[in-house]
């Protein structure tokens, strides 16, 4: 049998989210896991043990170790499986050190197409603006929402095509939307078989209604969301953003936002989190702040330990597992 720990700086409630008893009564039936949730400080006292290790499990709140650590603590360690999101923070010398990284990003990116989905179909219609102005006049707030185009032959744009992007382009399929991408990384003859269109960033802010962002979330895209394009948006045109706030050029989209009153910005995410309570993103009735629900919350949570057990199954069973992360692959993803 496999020796194995739960670890997590966030203690043992974070795993019992991500990991319900259903779950871990599985995994407990295939592992022997030590006792307990392990954080960084505790694992110095407990090396004799830890030399035993094959597989960690964890989920948000994942310790960052070095190279020199990992060999140190987990000399015989093959396995993390990680049931949240991005890995970026913690995997690299994981990987270096040989041990093959799994991650629920798949499973956290169900809900966050869910919610932008959601946003889209209705920005289409104009709600947002209407459901703002309702309260002060209904014949003003129904001018303003009939104005819109709804979804029917609508262009919707996806900023990056991932695993988030590709979810949400599959959901709205249904809705007859013609969509357009921007993604230097997505193969036209991938972009063909998805029935997406790929343009510039230039050509999706000038011709879209409704514009979502999903971009990988690395030193590249920051900055990446500019004055120069948020200036082309049509004067009702949406913009969404479950991706990162610090690629967006915040002062950039306020500016944009108050040239033309009736377009929208729906933005789950911002640089920092929150924004500054001086903040411009504060002042704009046409700027709509979430605290960051779009990812999995409550029940959804457990969906991304479901996806563990997978692949720790598959891992088990040596077969090919689609949530492994590789070196190669952290260039790209979230």
């Amino acid at each position: 049998m496999e020796h194995g720990i739960f670890i997590t700086e966030n203690g043992w409630d974070a795993i019992a989210r991500a990991y319900p008893q259903d779950i871990r009564e599985e995994l407990e039936q295939q592992i022997a896991f030590l006792p307990g949730c392990l954080k960084k400080d505790a694992l110095q006292g407990q090396q004799d043990a830890l030399k035993e290790i094959t597989v960690a499990f964890s989920t948000w709140g994942m310790p960052c170790l070095t190279e020199e650590e990992i060999q140190r603590i987990f000399p015989n360690l093959k396995a993390v499986f990680y049931a949240a999101g991005s890995v970026q923070r913690f995997a690299r010398p994981f990987l270096s050190c040989g041990v093959r990284i799994f991650c629920a990003a798949q499973a956290n990116a169900v809900p966050v197409a869910e919610y932008t989905v959601a946003q889209i179909l209705l920005a289409n219609k104009g709600y947002f603006p209407a459901v703002g102005r309702c309260k002060n006049g209904w014949r003003s707030a129904h001018e303003v929402s009939v104005s819109f185009p709804g979804n029917m032959d609508c262009k919707v744009g996806i900023i990056g095509a991932g695993a988030i992007g590709k979810l949400v382009i599959s959901l709205l399929k249904p809705f007859d939307l013609e969509i357009l991408v921007f993604d230097p990384f997505l193969p036209e003859q991938t972009a063909q078989a998805m029935q997406v269109r790929k343009v510039d960033l230039q050509t999706l802010f000038r011709e879209c209604q409704t514009i979502s962002n999903h971009l990988a979330n690395n030193p590249q895209t920051v900055g990446m969301l500019h004055y120069g394009l948020f200036s082309l948006m049509k004067p009702n045109a949406t913009f969404i953003n479950t991706g990162r706030g610090a690629q967006v050029v915040e002062a950039d989209l306020c500016r944009a936002m108050e040239e033309a009153p009736n377009r929208t910005a729906l933005l789950d995410v911002t640089f920092p989190e929150p924004p500054l309570p001086d903040s411009p993103l504060w002042k704009l009735d046409n700027i709509h702040i979430t605290p960051h629900i779009a990812g999995s919350m409550s029940h959804e949570i457990g969906r991304m330990g479901r996806y563990m057990l997978r692949a720790y199954e598959d891992y088990r069973d040596a077969n090919p597992c689609a949530l492994e992360v590789t070196a190669q692959m952290l260039t790209t993803m979230a």
